[in-house]
């Protein structure tokens, strides 16, 4: 077999002797405190992790101070998970406190393990995206640092996970979070024509569409919207730098809750919307980050233990969800997509 650099490494070259042993053989985990767990496998071998959160966008000194860390206590063996934490595995457990310590002393908190806020997984925002109606990793720093308590502590009924995505694009899992903050266009991309004669291909542009909201005008060779069609997803700014999206004045946030991945108990969710328009309040957003708070403390409040956000307000209803949290209901709140009907309330009548 002939080796090359295409594609991922094979996992099990990035395993540990211990975890090859007993891969598909682990008999049960605990969790030990908010940043530690233990995995137990058949044969009684342990295997330790310490997990912390990290801002997703690191500079390259901190991941190779990862890395020696990785290789003091714990054989070179770490990894991220999917919502941008970092997990140490370690087969010692005399090195768990000493490993805490020294994260510590870099700025970082071991926790999210449990009954926490897991670390919020987020999109790029301003610093990288070329769509966002909103900023990524400002609000989730704000959200973050607003509910650490949260994070560092585990005093929630069930397991919450917040994220974020920038646009309607959605690279973020907004759509199965407890609590998702998503950007969102409010106005249809401005056409500059006399750009886009010279810089864009327009049957991409055309193509470019989901709704057919785009159409060419050959007079001006240009492309026409109908704003009617149009669902702000920015997609025709991807083929032509020329139709930009971006409007300061009506971007903003929503806000979805009750979704989940989890089958336990209940199965899988969408989340669906709770508020539907916050506007941009950089550098600290400060609206986004204490409705973010309200719902998760009113949840913290009044959910049964081992209950995840949406099915709380499936078991309260969300005439009565709307009514402890204090947010206003709206026309934005009826669904009237027409697939909808089987999983959605697509009707006015709330029994208030």
């Amino acid at each position: 077999m002939v080796k090359t650099d295409f594609g991922p490494p094979k996992y099990l070259d990035m395993m540990s002797d211990l975890c090859k042993r007993n891969y598909g053989k682990w008999k049960y985990h605990e969790v030990l405190d908010t940043g530690t767990l233990v995995h137990v496998a058949e044969n009684g071998e342990k295997l330790y992790t310490v997990r912390s959160a990290t801002p997703r966008l690191m500079h390259i000194d901190t991941l190779r101070a990862f890395c020696d860390l990785a290789d003091k206590y714990c054989d070179g063996f770490f990894r991220f998970t999917s919502r941008h934490s970092i997990e140490f595995l370690l087969e010692d457990e005399t090195n768990i406190e000493p490993l805490k310590a020294d994260l510590h002393a870099m700025g970082y908190s071991p926790g999210g393990v449990g009954n926490t806020i897991s670390n919020m997984l987020h999109t790029q925002g301003w610093i990288h995206c070329h769509t966002p109606a909103i900023d990524a990793s400002g609000i989730v720093k704000a959200v973050m640092d607003e509910v650490f308590d949260y994070y560092s502590e585990a005093k929630l009924p069930a397991r919450l996970r917040l994220s974020l995505a920038c646009c309607l694009n959605m690279c973020g899992a907004v759509h199965c979070s407890d609590v998702a903050i998503v950007g969102i266009h409010r106005v249809p991309p401005k056409v500059l024509d006399e750009k886009v004669a010279k810089m864009c291909e327009i049957p991409n542009v055309v193509a470019a569409c989901p709704t057919r909201a785009i159409r060419p005008e050959p007079s001006k060779k240009s492309v026409v919207i109908n704003d009617e069609k149009c669902m702000y997803c920015g997609n025709c700014y991807t083929m032509c730098p020329a139709i930009p999206i971006f409007d300061p004045k009506n971007d903003g946030a929503a806000i979805f809750v009750g979704g989940k991945v989890s089958d336990a108990r209940h199965p899988a969710m969408f989340s669906k919307l709770a508020v539907p328009y916050i506007p941009n309040e950089p550098p600290k957003w400060p609206t986004v980050v204490k409705t973010v708070r309200l719902l998760i403390d009113v949840y913290a409040k009044d959910a049964k233990q081992g209950e995840r956000y949406g099915e709380w307000i499936n078991r309260i209803g969300w005439e009565r969800f709307f009514k402890v949290t204090g947010l206003p209901f709206t026309d934005k709140h009826i669904d009237d997509y027409i697939f909808s009907v089987p999983t959605f309330r697509s009707t006015a009548t709330f029994k208030w």
